[in-house]
């Protein structure tokens, strides 16, 4: 496989292993051994390296850990066949929702669909309904991840031969074993009544199953001064990202996936291209921030002009648009507005391009700015967007114009932030107060 210190990317283990012919639990052993690696690369700021699975797995093995050899043997083996040329630059495995009990890796593009075809003949068959019913990558993404939890839960049995009181069953056991909170729930009920219903064309009825336990969170929000401070402690690019996100109100994803046409100095706006939902919408532009974003810019022309000068492959597109124009990626409207110092290749294609900044570069400075700035809050950059649309609130802003800001489907989703305004409801005043 090439040099022991070079990175390997299966972004689609988890998937791959849900489909590989082994014993219910040997996939078991394996799926633990192979989460506590990606939990070691993660903790070690390592990507995944045969020289690292090597410390790794001495450690491992005088613990007395018997599987963790055979499962990395077969991720690196795994890797090799999903990619079909020397091992690329490591995907990390990110966090799944809270209460779902392990760990599911998201890739950050998807991979092209004609190679993408599933294993196991259940897999299959969701693919072909969700590819047919027109559902998002990461929707499809999340119900196959459910799926392969279902059929581990029904193993030895076929997903075939289940019924509604096998869906009742996993949902009950999923709020009472690991706690689910309501929404990851509904998410597992959302994707299994697909599943069975357009993938396995079983009709299920009712579903007699234990709900999880409905929870109200509040979301984290900063106050104007808690977010000068936490800003006066970041610098450069990343000030810049964490001021938009703030100042247009962005997700995570929205902000690194912004590309140079949807910033529009003239008008001033910001487009959000297929954000949640994959919806369009149209947010404003801080005024404040327009001499950084024209410095932006012309950063941007440089590398633009560098990158096309030594030949540098064109910037990832959605596989549709890059089937038909396929030059797209090399022109300047579609590049990154927050690219990555260097390119990289991508393990998708095994291409040399140059990507976005990655989602946990920005989290991770944001929390060393936090901590720097004295902030006694849990700050990530979603609580800049909760911010964003709670400071509106207070300054007088019409709630259905926020909820368009926002992108929420409901008005209902946009009401939480009355509720943590500085002054919630009609400005009432403590008693304390006089």
């Amino acid at each position: 496989m090439g040099s022991e210190n070079e990175a390997v990317s299966f972004p689609t283990w988890s998937v791959a292993l849900s489909a590989a012919s082994l014993p219910p639990a040997t996939l078991a052993a394996y799926r633990r051994e192979l989460l506590a690696f990606l939990h070691h690369c993660k903790v070690e700021h390592a990507p995944a390296t045969i020289m690292l699975a090597k410390e790794y797995l001495a450690a491992r093995e005088r613990q007395g850990a018997k599987d963790a050899r055979p499962a990395l043997r077969w991720f690196f083996q795994g890797a090799k066949r999903a990619t079909g040329a020397a091992p690329t630059r490591a995907v990390a495995a990110t966090p799944a929702r809270r209460g779902s009990g392990e760990s599911v890796p998201r890739n950050s593009t998807p991979p092209a669909a004609i190679t993408d075809q599933g294993g196991a003949d259940w897999e299959r068959d969701l693919i072909t309904a969700a590819r047919t019913a027109g559902l998002l990558w990461r929707t499809e993404e999340t119900y196959r991840g459910w799926a392969a939890r279902f059929a581990r839960f029904l193993a030895p049995r076929s997903p075939y031969a289940a019924g509604a009181k096998d869906v009742a069953a996993f949902l009950t056991r999923i709020a009472v074993d690991f706690r689910a909170s309501p929404s990851t729930q509904k998410q597992a009920l959302n994707a299994l009544v697909f599943f069975m219903q357009e993938g396995l064309h079983r009709q299920l009825g009712e579903i007699d199953f234990k709900r999880a336990r409905p929870q109200r969170r509040m979301p984290t929000v900063l106050s104007r001064e808690e977010c000068k401070r936490l800003f006066a402690e970041m610098d450069g690019t990343s000030r810049l990202m964490a001021e938009l996100a703030y100042g247009a109100g962005l997700r995570l994803m929205e902000l690194l996936r912004l590309r140079v046409q949807h910033v529009d100095l003239e008008r001033n706006v910001l487009v959000v291209h297929a954000g949640k939902g994959d919806k369009d919408r149209v947010t404003v532009l801080p005024v404040a921030l327009r001499p950084t974003l024209e410095r932006q810019f012309r950063r941007l022309r440089e590398l633009f002009a560098k990158d096309r000068a030594e030949g540098l492959a064109g910037v990832w597109l959605p596989e549709g648009l890059e089937r038909k124009f396929k030059r797209a990626g090399e022109q300047w409207e579609w590049q990154w507005f927050f690219p990555s110092r260097e390119a990289s290749v991508d393990p998708l294609t095994g291409v040399q391009r140059r990507h976005h900044v990655i989602d946990t570069t920005l989290q991770r400075i944001i929390k060393r700015a936090a901590t720097a700035a004295k902030i006694d809050k849990r700050v990530t950059p979603h609580v800049l967007r909760h911010s964003f649309a709670t400071h509106l609130l207070e300054s007088g802003a019409d709630i259905r114009t926020l909820q368009e800001l926002l992108g929420h489907a409901s008005v209902e989703t946009t009401q939480i932030y009355t509720h943590v305004m500085q002054k919630p409801g009609l400005g009432v005043r403590s008693p304390l107060d006089g």
